[in-house]
């Protein structure tokens, strides 16, 4: 685990007491804290419509990132495809990359962003959500928009694009496409291995990847101890049952808020059985765990996805993790 590539993906969750702007600032920070760290990638995801989630326009936070730091890549993690143009999008990422050469990935998603109708149809100028042949037809023309160099911003490097999937389908197409993927294990875990066999299984070299490369995103909250990781935890654990109830209208909440929290009975073995699968505890243990994700699953590269209350809270979490895996 030496010399395993680490990545974060970043939620910009808007914290009990503070602003999205204050989240937005406090991001840029982290991402200076990331490149310090030798992470590899900051990615940033795409939400719509909640107060919770500051995060509305990956390509625009990309830029403000990739300005702010030096070396580290930035990108979408992902940007939502069926919200958007293909040629917009092509557009905005290749314009990204000729400011910051070598440095932007297009990761594309297939969800809306949103579990509210109203906002899918405001996103989509009345249309419901995508299916699958949509989802195909615009990545499809979107990399078609990339791959044309002597029409679109002729010249410029083309930023490196990748697809997000959860699904054995997702793991298809990415495979079909000659992708490289992110798997969603901090969504869906129990579909991780299954996900990435398919893949491996399946993929066809192409312009945009000669062999299969896969990140497995996991949640990963580090601390001293066990006990004050579980307690960091705690804000995570009420926004994953806040999402499964549907319900994202209150804030990121602070660990003595979550303390304070009632957990759902119906949802408690649900919620125990998936953090049972991220890496949460003291360096010992988050090391123990993401090793043993990465061994299970092959990965070329691991994401973290950390959500825990304040901006200091969560380089320590990075620190410690890196720490933890490289012996240092």
């Amino acid at each position: 685990m030496n010399d395993l590539p680490l990545s974060v993906l970043e939620l910009t969750l808007v914290e009990a007491g503070r602003t999205a702007g204050d989240t937005l600032a406090a991001t840029v920070t982290t991402a200076r804290r990331a490149e310090e760290l030798g992470f590899r990638r900051l990615w940033l995801t795409e939400h719509h419509g909640t107060p919770i989630i500051a995060s509305v326009s990956p390509p625009v936070l990309a830029a403000s990132y990739a300005a702010a730091t030096g070396t580290i890549r930035v990108g979408s993690g992902g940007v939502l495809v069926p919200n958007h143009a293909p040629l917009a999008l092509a557009e905005q990422f290749l314009s990204l990359s000729a400011l910051h050469p070598g440095r932007i990935d297009l990761g594309m998603g297939r969800g809306p962003g949103t579990f509210r109708e109203p906002v899918v149809r405001a996103l989509r100028r009345g249309a419901g959500i995508a299916t699958d042949e949509e989802y195909r037809e615009g990545v499809t023309a979107l990399l078609g928009f990339l791959a044309d160099e002597t029409s679109l911003l002729p010249g410029v490097e083309r930023p490196r694009p990748w697809l997000l999937v959860s699904s054995p389908a997702g793991a298809g197409l990415a495979a079909e496409l000659g992708l490289p993927i992110a798997v969603a294990h901090h969504i869906r875990p129990q579909s991780t291995v299954e996900v990435v066999e398919r893949y491996r299984a399946g993929f066809r070299p192409s312009r945009w990847g000669a062999e299969p490369y896969v990140i497995v995103a996991v949640r990963t909250i580090c601390a001293d101890s066990d006990a004050e990781a579980a307690a960091l935890g705690l804000p995570a654990r009420v926004l994953t049952e806040n999402i499964a109830k549907q319900d994202d209208a209150a804030p990121f909440p602070t660990v003595a808020q979550a303390a304070e929290h009632v957990f759902a009975p119906e949802l408690e073995e649900g919620l125990a059985a998936y953090h049972a699968q991220q890496a949460e505890g003291s360096p010992e243990t988050v090391a123990r765990r993401l090793v043993g994700i990465a061994e299970r699953t092959g990965a070329d590269e691991l994401m973290l996805e950390t959500p825990v209350y304040d901006p200091a809270a969560r380089a320590r979490s990075y620190e410690l993790t890196v720490k933890a895996l490289r012996g240092s």
